[in-house]
């Protein structure tokens, strides 16, 4: 089975191409989330839309989580901005960048120590640093068109959903 998802992400045929206002995959995907998990994903989802409607939603509903990015393209190593709700118990939601260690933060919000993800934790959206993460993605979009080798790999507006796990982690309530 794992071989199949991984056939699924690379060669990619059963992707879906959609202009961002259809959100039917998007929302089935959420519907095992909690109400304030759905909130902020949407919101987030909304925000970044806002900002970048010229760039294209990629969803991937995974085992551990449901992730959802903006790319120039439709491939995910192009993505320069993410959020992703996390099938744990307490269904944490981050909101990332791909290449995060690529972009400067001289507030230092952003977590993570890995060779690329960035992303900071989505626990109160009254709390989300709007405006800091907003030059960030600034940055980020750039970094990202920089990586784009043939101008013809741009597309606009679209949503992919670019995979869906046969199995998904089974979620826990909190106890």
């Amino acid at each position: 089975m794992l071989c199949k998802v991984y056939v699924d992400i690379f060669n990619m045929p059963n992707q879906q191409a959609m202009p961002k206002e259809e959100v039917t995959d998007l929302l089935r995907f959420l519907y095992e989330f909690s109400p304030e998990v759905r909130e902020k994903a949407i919101w987030l989802r909304e925000f970044v839309w806002d900002l970048y409607p010229q760039a294209n939603e990629l969803i991937y509903d995974n085992y551990n989580a449901l992730a959802f990015g903006w790319s120039p393209t439709e491939k995910l190593g192009q993505t320069f901005c993410s959020v992703a709700a996390y099938r744990t118990t307490n269904q944490n939601v981050h909101f990332g960048f791909y290449r995060g260690s690529e972009i400067a933060d001289p507030k230092k919000l952003l977590l993570g120590n890995g060779s690329q993800y960035r992303y900071v934790l989505v626990n109160k959206l009254d709390d989300f640093p709007k405006e800091y993460i907003i030059a960030l993605i600034e940055q980020a979009w750039e970094n990202s068109l920089a990586k784009v080798k043939n101008p013809k790999d741009i597309i606009h507006g679209k949503t992919i959903t670019k995979m869906i796990s046969p199995k998904k982690r089974e979620m826990k309530a909190k106890k």
